[in-house]
């Protein structure tokens, strides 16, 4: 039933698909495109309907029809195809069979890079499990290319056991994830579905409704160079405009001090002269009141500091990327309970916690169809380290066919 899972898997993490947080198209990268265009091709070969990849905004969407006669809500099952900024060109998995849970992996031949239980104590829990990993040059790609694997292996079950009922699927794959913007010009009506569900999680067992709201500042000070043998007086830093700005902040709301359901402010960028400084923030927190605060918070020390000046030194852009979408979920929690009451009849225990971040949920959700997130078995995500076990992929894989037999039950 899984024999194409992990060939499908170790086919897609080799192909080359990060996305471009610089680039202006849509998607931001032709690797994404060419692998758009070989999923349709796939999409088609297992025989699923309607399959079309959509020029506007990078999705490659397919449909697998009813085979119930009775009306059935529609399910939306969606991964993204891009990979996040670090190296992925070149991937070589390496897969490690009957894991003992406890050795430690060399993950290149030098042995410089290694999985060992001291730093990744996750690594016990997948004793006796075949691991893939990467060779120690690359990110591995299995977010989230592990959730495209599995969606397609459940559609690929599905068509081949007709005798599992379910009502109308579709899936859909996007670009742009990482970067942020993947879903901005998401096509509901295209996809038309009354639930979904993004294939986006870690560890097995996530399941997600639960995300941070989300900004960006991106903020231009302009200093007056002067030489600084003559420059009492006359001289603005911009860089030291920069670190005034950013020690008005509260110290310890920062990431790396923070976890659960507390929010941050977290200098992304800082870069520039005497002469002019760019600075880049994201603002986080999962109660909107907090979050609303916090961009109050920079714009009110934009004003403080400007006022010190005869003219406006410092600019800022400040925009909202996405928000909890906890706040249309939660209007309806069935197809969280069907979620979860499918992991429970496959003895998986759910985990449902928020999340410190977004996928492309959150936004779809406000688009108008709610789409928590569920595991993809992915672990370490975004760089050398990352690994993903067959088994939760398999484990994956059967949560998608269980929520849809269930919901036609």
């Amino acid at each position: 039933m899984y024999e194409n899972l992990l060939p499908r898997f170790l086919r897609y993490v080799k192909t080359e698909t990060r996305s471009d947080a610089t680039s202006q198209t849509t998607p931001s990268t032709q690797t994404q495109v060419a692998f758009a265009k070989t999923l349709q091709k796939e999409m088609e070969e297992l025989g699923l309907h309607d399959v079309h990849y959509n020029e506007e905004n990078g999705f490659v969407i397919g449909t697998l029809p009813s085979n119930v006669s009775e009306p059935v809500r529609s399910i939306g099952f969606i991964a993204h195809m891009d990979t996040a900024d670090f190296n992925a060109v070149n991937v070589d998995p390496q897969i490690i069979e009957n894991y003992d849970g406890e050795s430690t992996i060399k993950l290149d031949k030098e042995g410089k890079f290694t999985l060992n239980v001291k730093d990744f104590p996750n690594l016990k829990n997948y004793r006796g499990e075949t691991l893939i990993t990467t060779d120690g040059s690359t990110l591995l790609g299995a977010d989230d290319k592990a959730g495209i694997a599995e969606i397609l292996t459940a559609m690929e079950i599905l068509l081949n056991h007709p005798e599992i009922k379910h009502g109308e699927i579709k899936i859909a794959f996007g670009p742009d994830e990482e970067i942020g913007v993947g879903a901005d010009k998401f096509d509901v009506a295209d996809f038309n579905v009354d639930f979904a569900y993004t294939m986006d999680g870690g560890p097995v067992g996530e399941l997600q409704y639960e995300t941070f709201n989300a900004a960006q500042a991106e903020l231009t000070i302009q200093g007056k160079n002067v030489h600084p043998g003559t420059a009492k007086d006359t001289m603005i830093n911009a860089l030291q405009l920069a670190i005034d700005f950013h020690n008005q902040l509260p110290k310890d709301q920062v990431p790396e001090k923070t976890d659960g359901a507390e929010g941050f402010f977290h200098l992304m960028a800082l870069n520039g002269t005497v002469e002019e400084a760019k600075m880049a923030y994201i603002i986080r927190d999962h109660d909107r009141e907090t979050f609303e605060n916090r961009k109050k918070q920079l714009l009110t020390i934009q004003e403080k500091m400007n006022a010190q000046f005869d003219e406006a030194r410092i600019q800022m852009d400040l925009y909202d990327q996405y928000y909890n979408m906890k706040e249309i979920i939660e209007k309806d929690m069935s197809i969280i309970e069907l979620a979860k009451s499918a992991m429970e009849d496959l003895g998986i225990e759910p985990v449902i916690e928020p999340v410190r971040g977004g996928t492309d949920g959150s936004k779809i959700s406000y688009l108008g169809i709610p789409t928590p997130n569920i595991f993809a078995g992915g672990e370490n995500m975004h760089g050398r380290y990352e690994f993903v076990s067959l088994e939760s992929m398999k484990k994956a894989t059967d949560v998608i066919v269980k929520i849809a037999e269930k919901n036609a039950q």
